[in-house]
């Protein structure tokens, strides 16, 4: 099963995927108590119903606990294997327990070896599954020899039965584990695009400081020799540092202006599609055409943080976003479904940053969480 860093735990609709998925290999569990329970009201001996029913529902623990390890993918694979090496105990144990049940009446034990044989997706590839599934089948033979009971008929619900929950179940596990690489694969590819974004803007900065910086250390490294022999000289090429770095600091600073001043359009387009990428549903009211470039660097500012909530600190099942321009003032609201206790509030540190700037700006940004609804709004001079 898949064990990276995505999990149901920190994705709500993949919780709702391995919830559907536990209800649904659970019916073989429920199979795996109510057969072989027949074989408990067919059996007169009151001695072999006790073992067997003690039997039964070990196995039945034993077979909840793997199902529920086969859909944790974040639980730690020790206690994987113990799960699987205990039902192995438990199956083992059965044999003497409930193969006497009922013996020649109802095939009690058949039905637990169809259980085993319809679990073998969950714990091993298909190869030893096949391996598995003969041994079952031998003992399945060996408990009708044993019991007196009918063999072709043992041989029929263990091998029969157990081959169809079998399919059920490796589809059902091979769904999951789609759903969950799918999760993993969007994480990998939004950590991709950051570490992308974050290598271009550590070569535009090395492209702009790094000619600057060499030559500024070396006006440096020949000022402080000529500091002794050659002061004016040394003035100079001292006054000449400063120059450069001024320089340097004036060619940063437009290139960091440069990433700021995203274009909003463009900017909201990615967000959108960040967001439809993980299950979120848009509704978007895009900002007028001729809204001031000065407005646009700060709404731009706040859809990022925005949209960062959404992702990290929601449960949204939707988010609306919409940019308006009326009255000289530009305002952005983006509200969406999935505020909890964990989400942001008005005092975290990343609204808390973002609302300094906006105040430097001349704007306001507030935020407001009514039951599962979490909005934010946000205003700055737009002047025509």
């Amino acid at each position: 099963m898949s064990s990276e860093a995505v999990t149901p735990r920190a994705d709500h609709r993949l919780r709702r995927a391995r919830a559907a998925t536990l209800v649904s290999l659970a019916t073989g569990v429920w199979a795996s108590v109510l057969l072989p329970a027949v074989g408990l009201t067919r059996e007169p001996d009151p001695g072999r119903v006790t073992l067997g029913a003690v039997g039964i529902l070990a196995f039945v623990i034993a077979q909840t606990v793997v199902l529920y390890a086969a859909v944790t993918p974040w639980l730690e694979p020790r206690w994987r294997r113990r799960a699987e090496l205990s039902l192995v105990g438990v199956a083992v144990l059965t044999v003497p327990l409930v193969g006497p049940v009922a013996a020649g009446r109802w095939p009690t034990w058949a039905w637990l070896g169809a259980a085993l044989i319809g679990m073998t997706p969950l714990l091993v590839r298909w190869r030893a599954g096949l391996a598995v599934a003969v041994g079952v089948l031998a003992v399945a033979v060996a408990v009708a020899w044993w019991t007196g009971g009918s063999v072709p008929r043992h041989l029929a619900v263990t091998g029969g039965i157990g081959a169809a929950v079998a399919a059920v179940n490796g589809f059902q596990v091979w769904f999951w584990d789609l759903l969950v690489e799918a999760r993993q694969g969007q994480a990998a590819q939004a950590r991709l695009a950051a570490a992308e974004e974050r290598l271009r803007f550590a070569r535009d900065v090395h492209d702009v400081l790094g000619h600057r910086l060499t030559v500024i250390a070396l006006k440096a490294e020949l000022a402080a020799r000529l500091a002794p022999v050659d002061p004016e000289r040394a003035g100079r090429e001292a006054a000449e540092v400063q120059r450069l770095a001024a320089s340097a600091l004036s060619e940063v600073r437009e290139t960091v202006h440069g990433y700021r001043a995203v274009d909003l359009d463009e900017q909201l387009t990615a967000v959108v599609g960040v967001l439809r990428s993980c299950g979120v549903r848009c509704t978007v009211l895009p900002p007028p055409a001729d809204l001031p470039q000065p407005a646009a660097i700060e709404l731009a500012a706040v859809l990022r943080e925005a949209s960062t909530n959404v992702l990290r600190h929601s449960r949204a099942d939707w988010c609306r976003i919409r940019i308006d321009w009326e009255d000289d003032v530009a305002r952005m609201t983006v509200a969406n479904d999935g505020a909890d206790d964990s989400g942001p509030d008005a005092h975290s540190h990343g609204l808390r940053g973002l609302a300094d700037r906006l105040a430097a700006a001349g704007g306001e940004l507030r935020v407001r969480r009514e039951d599962a609804i979490f909005t934010l709004e946000a205003t700055v001079p737009a002047p025509s």
